[in-house]
């Protein structure tokens, strides 16, 4: 058999774009693929440069560092998936979720955190890259489903804006750039240095 031929059989398991439900997203395999479901539509977003990466480790330490020494509740990053709402599965790269909203956490999806973070990566030769996206749709859905803050970290620019929702919408709620340091109202008493999330 031809490989576009068994590559059409294959495809034919599965149902076409625009018809996925959460029983059949839910059914996939596991994957350390970022794998998102958005309007009956399955989303895999290019995969995640090197400084993207390293940004995201080094906030979700941060962040982890801090929520756990304070006993805040819990942070977690991608590959993980978030149910904002039904058909409508996000992976935000951190995310946070206060200890008494545990509840919203169960073995297979995250419910509506607290505060989701994503990371911008660049265009790239073999990327359309994460900005359009991620002030985009994500923005508009985030807000949406009621997650209280959102940080966009952009290690290009080296800077982390945070929005707080208000009224069902985010407001810019701060900039911060090399030498200064960001904080969060939704995790009591976080700062994080731009330089120590962004990288040199």
């Amino acid at each position: 058999m031809a490989a576009d031929t068994l590559t059409t059989e294959i495809a034919r398991l599965f149902p076409l774009q625009g018809q996925w439900t959460e029983a059949d997203y839910f059914a996939l395999p596991e994957t350390n693929h970022i794998v998102e479901l958005s309007n009956g539509k399955v989303v895999m977003p290019d995969m995640p440069t090197t400084s993207h990466q390293r940004a995201v480790l080094r906030l979700a330490r941060l962040m982890s560092a801090h929520a756990e020494a304070h006993g805040l509740g819990e942070v977690s990053m991608a590959p993980l998936r978030v149910r904002l709402w039904p058909g409508k599965i996000r992976e935000p790269d951190v995310v946070f979720m206060l200890a008494e909203h545990e509840d919203r956490i169960t073995e297979d999806y995250w419910g509506v955190p607290d505060l989701a973070v994503e990371v911008i990566s660049p265009r790239a030769p073999h990327s359309s890259g994460t900005e359009a996206a991620d002030r985009g749709d994500k923005f508009l859905e985030y807000a949406q489903a009621g997650v209280g803050e959102y940080w966009l970290v952009d290690p290009a620019a080296g800077t982390i804006e945070v929005y707080r929702l208000l009224h069902h919408a985010y407001h810019l709620a701060g900039q911060w750039g090399r030498g200064q340091a960001c904080r969060s109202e939704v995790m009591d008493g976080f700062t994080a240095p731009v330089d120590a999330v962004v990288g040199p």
